[in-house]
């Protein structure tokens, strides 16, 4: 190996795992040093203090020296107001309490740390990044895993000391503080709002690992291959089975300007993006119920609505792909089934708020069992009697939406049929003791 010439003392050998390690180490320097000095003409002077500064030993040392410069972070402050100077903070989210609303703790154990700091330093939080076997090199370090140790210098004293220097990246700098720049919250704990004791003063930090994971989700949605193509088939009427992600009204803020570095690393990786979503209210868009006149079953005005012929649309072409016969298709196909079903139930529902008794006006040409299910005060037929039948004509229509260019038969209607007859039972059940 290489190492030797590189700096990094060989008086004890190297087991398979110190080695891989020390070859990692090796690698990054020698990146890092090839780039800078392909900027220099050979004679240029500069090559030899580089060719120093870049013997792991010594910009291994450094980088202990230089690692108090940053601070590792999940939390941070610089993006409520960059000159603001109080605290950040580091927690693991599978730390923090579970809520069931969205938040840091959502991520778990898989998150991106941030940093925050010297801009000048970071390439030391780049070379702790570095993974072996699905530990970075920073867990190494804060485990004081003595093959990281070894691989970072045969002297023990100085390994252990470099460790702990690198560990030390996760810990708050100083002792914990605000700043007049940062945001302030008195949250009420008393009963008594004119009680000035009765407060407690938060100091709202920016969730910079959550917003991280938000942004990459953000970006696969909307410029990903598998989303491109997804886009792609639904345009075409063809089936895909990555569905189709949308975010309308993104505002993008800029923070950190022309230098997003000065804010923390993963702001510079967004170069400085951060995506709001849309807050705001639904747009209530108000339907016209009307009673069902001159039609002769419920399917041929259900059938027409467009979230009901975008979910057959969708059930034709999943079915078309001839996708294996296994449990996931059988789970997926029920759902779909299940989706229709719901769109019938919300139908049914609006159908509910006309004016009972309306299915007995002479311009209604449903069959009893439409009646009784669609009118509350109809009495044509006994509830159980008109689920069956209407659960009946739900699996003809949907068979009949599929029939072209499927071949659909006694099976499948069974299987919708057996589907309908659990939900509309439900919903049955449901609206008799609402009354």
């Amino acid at each position: 190996m290489a190492a030797h010439a590189k700096g990094i003392a060989m008086s004890t050998p190297l087991n398979g795992r110190q080695a891989a390690l020390r070859l990692l180490i090796v690698d990054f320097l020698s990146e890092r040093l090839s780039a800078k000095l392909e900027k220099l003409a050979e004679d240029d002077p500069k090559r030899a203090a580089l060719l120093a500064q870049f013997a792991p030993a010594a910009w291994l040392q450094d980088a202990a020296r230089r690692v108090e410069q940053i601070q590792a972070v999940t939390h941070s402050l610089k993006p409520i107001h960059p000159d603001a100077k109080g605290s950040s903070l580091f927690r693991e989210p599978h730390s923090l309490t579970s809520l069931a609303e969205v938040g840091s703790h959502t991520l778990g154990s898989m998150f991106e740390a941030d940093v925050v700091g010297n801009a000048a330093a970071l390439d030391v939080y780049k070379f702790l990044k570095l993974t072996y076997q699905g530990r970075s090199f920073l867990n190494l370090a804060i485990e004081a895993d003595t093959d990281f140790g070894a691989a970072l210098t045969d002297d023990p004293a100085t390994a252990s000391a470099w460790m702990a220097a690198f560990a030390g990246l996760t810990k708050a700098r100083g002792t914990f503080s605000s700043h007049t720049q940062a945001k302030q919250i008195y949250w009420p704990i008393g009963d008594d709002p004119h009680d000035d004791a009765g407060y407690h003063l938060l100091a709202p930090l920016y969730p910079t690992s959550l917003v991280h994971r938000v942004y990459q989700t953000l970006q696969e949605d909307r410029f990903g291959e598998d989303a491109k193509a997804a886009r792609a088939a639904r345009k075409a009427g063809e089936w895909h089975e990555r569905p189709v992600r949308e975010y309308t009204n993104i505002a993008v803020q800029k923070l950190g300007g022309t230098k997003p570095q000065n804010i923390s690393q993963l702001n510079s990786e967004r170069r400085g993006d951060n995506c709001l979503l849309a807050s705001l209210p639904p747009v209530w868009q108000s339907l016209t119920i009307k009673p069902l006149f001159g039609v002769d079953s419920l399917f041929k005005v259900f059938g027409w609505r467009r979230e009901v012929r975008n979910l057959a649309g969708y059930l034709r072409r999943f079915l078309q792909a001839d996708p294996a016969r296994n449990q996931e298709t059988r789970l997926r196909l029920s759902e779909q089934v299940e989706a229709l079903l719901d769109e019938l139930i919300q139908f049914t529902a609006e159908v509910h708020m006309l004016e009972p008794g309306w299915s007995a006006d002479p311009q209604c040409d449903l069959p009893p069992a439409h009646r009784a299910w669609l009118d509350l005060d109809a009495t044509d037929s006994k509830p159980d009697g008109a689920i069956d039948l209407v659960v009946g004509d739900f699996a003809h229509w949907l068979n009949a939406r599929l029939r072209e260019p499927l071949p659909m038969g006694d099976p499948e209607y069974l299987c919708w049929r057996k589907l309908a007859r659990e939900q509309l039972k439900d919903f049955a059940w449901e609206t008799a003791h609402e009354q």
